[in-house]
């Protein structure tokens, strides 16, 4: 007689959990140092530059760089690009751009990855609600990440979370068709793929050492997106602004556990 095997999402031990967490200090604080850096009149080709520079300092190695021939370091969605904007010295930065920064890092053979949205100096109103609206459905689905729950209960939770804001904010938010989250380790992009919405209770089972890339993807329009001709970049079709927020979050005895914190 056979007996199958419950699905689970792939886990690592407590001192893997450990290493991952490194990989993901140093990807934090280079977000924060794109963040301090990204000034009107600068390129996002300046801010691949300085990233790499931040996590080769540090002696870890960019993820991005070179993975299926992308040539950033981070990849830079400003305003309608949505993820996997390449890093250009004709895309300048001015005042009131909407930025989103996506940035991996290799350290002992593990990866960090993780994400976030700000603006250029000051926020119009609709892109401040548009990165809190996205910030607060990531939160939502970090808090999911427990032992027992399903892969699908993180989905909703995202999911609410952007019913959530929506109705704080008074406006409708588009979850991005077709990109969300991942599973992580010694590869960037493991499965399972985690989507951002969707009916609870289904998929692999959390447990203790479980590691997702928790990231939703909103957008002040529509869900549909389209490549442009550098095979990479990802706009939405209607040219309304998106943002990108993403954590590598595991599940503990002790409940979620972010391992790409951010210094203060």
């Amino acid at each position: 007689m056979g007996f199958r095997r419950k699905k689970v999402v792939p886990f690592r031990t407590a001192g893997e959990l450990d290493a991952m967490a490194a990989a993901g200090a140093i990807v934090g604080a280079t977000l924060v140092a794109v963040r301090d850096a990204a000034k009107p009149g600068v390129s996002t080709l300046e801010l691949d530059r300085l990233a790499e520079q931040t996590i080769r300092d540090a002696g870890a190695v960019p993820s991005f760089l070179g993975y299926h021939g992308f040539t950033g370091s981070i990849c830079s969605s400003v305003n309608d690009r949505v993820v996997h904007g390449i890093p250009s010295a004709e895309d300048i930065l001015v005042e009131g751009d909407l930025v989103s920064i996506d940035c991996g890092a290799i350290l002992d053979g593990w990866h960090g990855d993780s994400a976030w949205t700000f603006a250029v100096g000051e926020y119009l109103d609709a892109d401040r609600d548009l990165s809190e609206a996205t910030r607060l459905s990531m939160e939502a689905g970090i808090a999911a990440m427990l032992a027992g729950n399903r892969l699908t209960d993180v989905s909703h939770a995202i999911e609410l979370g952007t019913l959530a804001a929506e109705q704080a904010h008074g406006r409708r938010y588009g979850i991005v068709d077709g990109y969300g989250g991942h599973g992580i380790g010694r590869e960037m992009h493991m499965d399972p793929f985690l989507a951002n919405e969707g009916k609870p209770g289904k998929g692999p089972e959390l447990v203790v050492g479980s590691v997702l890339a928790i990231e939703p993807m909103l957008t002040l329009g529509t869900t549909e997106t389209e490549v442009l001709d550098d095979d990479w970049t990802v706009v939405t079709t209607d040219g309304s602004r998106a943002a990108h927020w993403e954590h590598t979050v595991a599940v503990t005895e002790d409940g979620p556990r972010i391992l790409t914190l951010r210094p203060e």
